[in-house]
């Protein structure tokens, strides 16, 4: 059974970094686009990063901080995270698309201090 796992969050001051990743696991397929998610308690779901064939889009809060990556074989994502900020304290998770699913992480928590 495939299922998606995050890992690599922690506790970080302001200004450190961290590089958590996503994998796909138990799939002989690789994915086909990739997309990071965050959720800070008591707020909605927003989008990060993503990155696919077409290319690489970021939110604008993250534009020149973040960095999302991949492994060649596509069943390992990346998200290289600069300059962090408090604001960006909030659970990440990843969302991959394989074979026309959508398969989605517990996510991995990043809590930011100031």
């Amino acid at each position: 059974q495939v299922h998606v796992m995050e890992s690599g969050g922690g506790l970080v001051q302001a200004g450190g970094s961290l590089r958590p990743s996503c994998r796909a696991h138990g799939s002989i397929w690789s994915a086909v686009a990739v997309a990071w998610y965050r959720q800070a308690p008591g707020k909605e779901r927003e989008f990060v990063a993503s990155i696919t064939n077409g290319g690489i889009t970021y939110a604008d809060s993250v534009k020149g901080r973040f960095t999302i990556s991949r492994e060649h074989d596509w069943k390992t994502v990346y998200l290289q995270m600069n300059n962090l900020k408090p604001e960006d304290t909030a659970n990440y998770s990843c969302k991959m698309v394989i074979r026309g699913a959508e398969l989605w992480g517990q996510g991995t928590q990043v809590t930011v201090s100031s």
